[in-house]
């Protein structure tokens, strides 16, 4: 088992920036190196209550989660947070504007869901796991980020956006696989 498998994310970095913003969203993407199907962006909202509770037992970047866990996990972090959406980009998206302004896209429209459950985006500041802000062109200038390396393992809202995402993309692709069982998208 290496460092980074037994990293435990934390809410060290949210706890900072909530001395600046009344509340951190938590973004990550999964489905960006998949062959088939859909990119999706997960989102969780974090604030000064949040960041006081203990982090749920196990949650970890989806990639270190043993697939027969997730979706409880999932489950745990989306009640966890308070409050979470993912956002959508499909592969026909993808093939007309190209990976990154498609991740924009789905980041965009995971923070219209929050939007539409009562997220102030005004109060906000972005995590985004990567090197790389593609939620800024797509969201715009009102929005701020931050680009985060490794989010996903150090930072518990990212965390749980990350799971939270895997499993309803994997809910997804299953729900593909029964439509066309020939392409075993289940795998």
């Amino acid at each position: 088992m290496t460092n980074a498998s037994r990293a435990v994310p934390r809410l060290t970095l949210e706890r900072k920036l909530l001395r600046e913003y009344d509340l951190v969203i938590s973004c990550d993407e999964v489905g960006r190196g998949a062959l088939a199907g859909p990119v999706a962006v997960g989102a969780t909202v974090t604030d000064a209550a949040l960041s006081r509770r203990r982090v749920p037992e196990g949650l970890r970047d989806s990639k270190l989660i043993p697939e027969p866990r997730r979706a409880e996990l999932a489950r745990r972090a989306a009640g966890w947070v308070v409050d979470s959406a993912v956002g959508w980009a499909s592969s026909a998206e993808i093939d007309e504007i190209g990976i990154l302004p498609a991740l924009g896209l789905a980041a965009r429209r995971a923070l219209a869901e929050l939007t539409a459950h009562g997220v102030d985006l005004s109060r906000a500041i972005v995590i985004l796991d990567g090197n790389h802000d593609y939620i800024s062109r797509a969201a715009g200038p009102r929005l701020t980020v931050r680009p985060v390396i490794k989010a996903d393992r150090a930072c518990a809202g990212a965390a749980a956006a990350s799971v939270i995402a895997k499993v309803a993309r994997d809910d997804l692709m299953v729900g593909l696989h029964d439509d066309l069982p020939a392409y075993q998208w289940v795998r």
